[in-house]
């Protein structure tokens, strides 16, 4: 296995998770249902903060009569079918996951998702129990564009940054990780291809799958 590290932190949707289509399209179904554009601006605006600052942020742009709560409720209830059913994991995620923990590494969950979607994708998808510690950026009150959500990973894993790899397909937490010390692989996923070449630069190493780190 070409992997050095012992410890290793992985954010969900879009790195270990093959979400991030249906994210779009909840996002898309929620705004159509009242009359609202998508635009690119937009989603690219949501994916760096948490669940609830993502609706705050969705309510005050558009000047929704809906509470913040209720847009959530709302958006739970369009994923949720979607992560207990559909969604898969990434090309050989898995593969690298078990390899990883069979060779004694620990490993964390750090993630903009909240529990009751990605714990029922993670248990059928059956690496759930590859990871000693789960994070999200809803309990610490932060988004992707601070590094409090990998920190306290490292933490939970007994792990200085130095000694923790982050797996990022993100841009913005790639760049947040990599500032706090963790060595940062950077993961493709269509959905960030406009970042490529930032994310190339910026990250120790970057992938297009994770066959090659097997």
């Amino acid at each position: 296995m070409d992997f050095p590290f012992k410890h290793a932190i992985f954010d969900l949707d879009g790195t270990l998770l093959d979400s991030m289509n249906m994210w779009n399209d909840v996002d898309r179904k929620f705004l159509a249902q009242r009359g609202l554009p998508c635009s690119p601006e937009y989603v690219r605006a949501v994916k760096t903060l948490n669940f609830s600052d993502a609706a705050r942020f969705t309510v005050d742009l558009y000047n929704l009569a809906e509470s913040a709560e209720e847009v959530m409720a709302e958006w739970l209830r369009l994923a949720r079918q979607a992560y207990e059913r559909e969604i898969t994991l990434k090309p050989s995620a898995g593969e690298f996951v078990r390899a990883l923990r069979a060779r004694g590494a620990a490993l964390a969950v750090a993630t903009s998702s909240k529990p009751e979607l990605y714990l029922p994708a993670l248990i059928r998808c059956g690496i759930a129990d590859c990871f000693s510690a789960f994070v999200t950026t809803e309990e610490l009150g932060c988004g992707k564009d601070s590094p409090k959500v990998y920190l306290e990973a490292g933490r939970r894993l007994g792990a200085a940054p130095a000694e923790c790899a982050v797996f990022e397909d993100l841009l913005t937490g790639a760049r947040c990780a990599k500032a706090a010390g963790f060595y940062t692989v950077a993961v493709y996923d269509p959905h960030a291809a406009a970042d490529e070449a930032a994310l190339r630069a910026l990250a120790d190493r970057y992938i297009r799958s994770f066959a090659e780190l097997l």
